[in-house]
């Protein structure tokens, strides 16, 4: 895989004033509250087509300004700093016209339709000297930060391969042929919900043990319940040498997620969604840790954005453009090989 690197950088700034393209249920809990609760920062402006629902959601969340049109908020001067929290089809739009402005661009994962349109944001980006960051929220969270002090540390000796198995039923909703979600809708979404869900995974895998280099996939819709895959299967190769088997499947009968890295020494067992513990296992004898989320579970990484921005003890944000092409790059190998 090639892509180029970032060179954004701007001048601190001192205050993060953000404005949100997309106000809906993402924002309610998981993000917008987070915007007003980190130190140095503040959600000013929110937009959505609906102008009703743009006015609603600034209403309940003491925002001073909102818009039915994504342009009057980019352009609106107290706003610094965009975020972009629509489906993937209009990510790529709004980070290239919201960098032409000279704000800084956080848009929520999977970070486009395909890699093409991460590069596109990339380079705008770049041109445009404003850093780009990607909504991979769980490379803040201490459960996956204490799953990478087990690996670098050594406990579970030197990684030797990495085993991911995701399955659920399918929705209720998800079945309906006349008003479908957006998650199903690959025009909309890039592919099903493993683009949606399994982006995470693999992210955070790329967290943990480096960039994927090499990929072989495939996808298949076997319920015929939409038109996006709903199965995938594939191996990987990351550039340190560890290699990886992961399957999702949307059509199953029940539930699992379940994340595996097995060394010469141990293992250690995580879930990517649930709350369950995280398991070290060496020599039979099993350790757990037990965390729970923060409530506006995008907050830590938010932190890290400002912390960056404003150059409070020289914070940096591990979501960033570059690391976001790269978990799309994958996807796109994976549902390649179509069944």
């Amino acid at each position: 895989m090639i892509h180029k690197e970032r060179g954004d950088s701007i001048k601190h700034l001192n205050e993060v004033r953000w404005g949100i393209i997309g106000c809906g249920d993402v924002t309610e809990v998981k993000s917008g509250p987070a915007l007003q609760k980190v130190e140095n920062s503040q959600l000013v402006a929110v937009m959505r087509r609906n102008g009703e629902l743009a006015k609603d959601y600034a209403r309940r969340h003491d925002v001073p300004n909102w818009y039915d049109n994504a342009d009057q908020l980019i352009n609106d001067p107290l706003v610094n700093a965009v975020y972009i929290a629509t489906p993937p089809a209009f990510h790529m739009e709004y980070a290239v016209k919201a960098a032409n402005a000279g704000k800084v661009v956080y848009v929520e994962k999977p970070m486009a339709l395909n890699p093409n349109e991460c590069q596109m944001m990339i380079d705008s980006c770049k041109q445009n000297a404003v850093p780009l960051f990607v909504a991979y929220y769980r490379r803040e969270l201490d459960r996956f930060l204490k799953v990478k002090e087990i690996i670098d540390q050594g406990l579970i000796g030197d990684t030797r391969f990495v085993s991911t198995v995701q399955y659920q039923p399918t929705a209720e909703t998800e079945m309906d042929q006349t008003n479908p979600p957006w998650r199903i809708q690959p025009d909309l979404a890039g592919g099903g919900l493993f683009f949606d869900l399994a982006s995470h995974t693999l992210d955070i895998l790329d967290f943990l043990l480096g960039p994927i280099e090499q990929v072989r996939g495939f996808a298949n819709n076997q319920a015929g319940h939409y038109h996006a895959e709903d199965i995938v299967t594939g191996t990987y190769s990351f550039r340190s040498g560890v290699q990886g088997i992961g399957s999702w499947c949307f059509n199953a009968l029940d539930r699992e997620d379940r994340n595996e890295i097995i060394g010469s020494k141990g293992k250690v067992t995580f879930a990517t969604f649930g709350e369950g513990p995280i398991q070290l296992s060496v020599n039979g004898k099993i350790t757990e840790w037990g965390f729970k989320n923060p409530v506006h579970v995008q907050q830590p990484l938010i932190q890290t954005i400002v912390d960056q921005l404003t150059g409070n003890n020289e914070g940096i944000c591990p979501s960033n453009g570059e690391s976001g092409i790269r978990t799309n790059w994958v996807m796109e190998q994976m549902v390649t090989g179509k069944v």
